[in-house]
């Protein structure tokens, strides 16, 4: 049954939660406190998170702060930064190698590009030249309009034909002709 098709039977047999929204997030988590989360089940494992403290860092190479660990940012995030300079800031990029932030103006979030790795093409047989889709890098993003062109075995570059905010490493990128899926890839 498609979900729809559920909602109708569950309002059939008045179950309360047919009118429950779809869950966004990772519902398993309590209050939503995935720090906490990670901690309670790292210890269940008789583990802990690495220490990944760091700095906060400025586009232009100006340390501004300390943070307690990356695995409490995510690229976009403008609040919870720690500092205050008079102006809003967001973080731009996590460095997990040297465990720095780099934060920055909110222009800084756009770029024009991406790149995807591990491509898995669904709908065609490969890309001998550059494609029209439209792309989605995170759930909630409206599809948009691109250029994807085959760059190696397993890697595509995306360009957008306007600046897209907070393109993140690590996020799935999915391809799309219409309503049909050509495929997906890792953004690196």
């Amino acid at each position: 049954m498609t979900k729809p098709e559920v909602r109708v039977l569950a309002r059939k047999l008045n179950l309360a939660l047919a009118e429950k929204p779809d869950s966004q997030e990772i519902c398993f988590v309590p209050g939503g406190d995935y720090k906490r989360f990670l901690d309670a089940y790292l210890a269940e494992q008789g583990d802990s998170l690495p220490d990944t403290s760091g700095e906060l860092v400025t586009t232009s190479g100006e340390v501004i702060g300390e943070h307690p660990g990356i695995h409490n940012f995510t690229v976009g995030q403008r609040k919870g930064l720690g500092v205050a300079t008079g102006s809003p800031l967001y973080v731009i990029q996590i460095d997990g190698q040297h465990g720095n932030v780099i934060v920055g103006k909110e222009e800084e979030l756009y770029t024009k590009t991406l790149r995807a790795k591990r491509v898995n093409l669904i709908s065609v047989c490969g890309l001998k030249e550059p494609m029209r889709v439209s792309v989605k890098i995170r759930h909630r993003h409206e599809p948009a309009p691109a250029m994807l062109e085959h760059t190696a075995n397993d890697e595509v570059l995306v360009t957008f034909d306007q600046p897209q905010r907070a393109v993140t490493p690590g996020q799935a990128s999915v391809f799309y002709d219409g309503d049909v899926v050509v495929g997906g890839g890792w953004i690196v």
